[in-house]
């Protein structure tokens, strides 16, 4: 008989509210997370609406220097890991860490530190690029930076299935724990591509909403 799973703890940082209470609260009186692109100017773009996480703090609870070397994509990751991890009142020992694993999915992975090293290496020359540019960008640095954080040392591996990436991850974290290869897996999904390339690369395919006045009408 396969082992029985159970969810533990929960942590979201989302749009429409950063905390479990927050996001339910929102969802419970039909609040919308999506408004007028704030990151970055979208002016000349046929959608300038989309989902951002505004009001956002990582160092609330990620240390400062922590933070600089961290894409957005982990720190909004890490902040909801840790609501998680205290939610669940999780806590390992050496032993038992060897049983506790992670599969934090993402479709894209660290955008924005591309872009931004981009642009480095086009007006300042390869010599200037960032070393922390591969580990900020790379998918399964979300998995591997909350595995570094809370001591987890059972499987870690990131699941990319595009938009149902968290969806699989969650699956995948409760096939381990079912086949017995861990105990417990902290899953989930995280994504930070509202940047001026994600957009455009999705305005371009056409696939965004062209009802930029929505939010404001809602």
């Amino acid at each position: 008989m396969a082992r029985r799973v159970v969810i533990t703890g929960r942590g979201v940082v989302a749009p429409n509210g950063i905390g479990v209470d927050n996001f339910f609260g929102a969802l419970s009186e039909g609040k919308s997370g999506v408004a007028r692109i704030a990151g970055f100017d979208a002016e000349g773009y046929y959608s300038q609406i989309a989902g951002e996480v505004t009001d956002f703090n990582p160092e609330e609870v990620i240390n400062a220097k922590e933070v600089r070397r961290m894409d957005r994509v982990s720190q909004l990751s890490i902040v909801a890991c840790q609501e998680a991890v205290d939610d669940s009142g999780l806590s390992v020992d050496d032993e038992s860490s060897w049983r506790v694993g992670v599969n934090i999915a993402t479709g894209i992975g660290g955008l924005s530190s591309v872009e931004k090293e981009h642009t480095v290496l086009l007006e300042r020359g390869s010599s200037r690029v960032s070393p922390l540019l591969v580990p900020m960008m790379i998918i399964n640095i979300t998995s591997g930076m909350a595995a570094m954080r809370f001591k987890f040392r059972g499987p870690n591996i990131s699941t990319v299935t595009a938009c149902a990436s968290a969806t699989h991850g969650i699956g995948e974290g409760m096939d381990l724990i079912r086949s017995g290869r861990a105990d417990v897996m902290l899953c989930g999904g995280t994504e930070a591509c509202v940047t001026p390339l994600g957009v455009s690369g999705f305005c371009a395919m056409r696939a965004l909403s062209k009802r930029n006045d929505a939010p404001e009408q809602a």
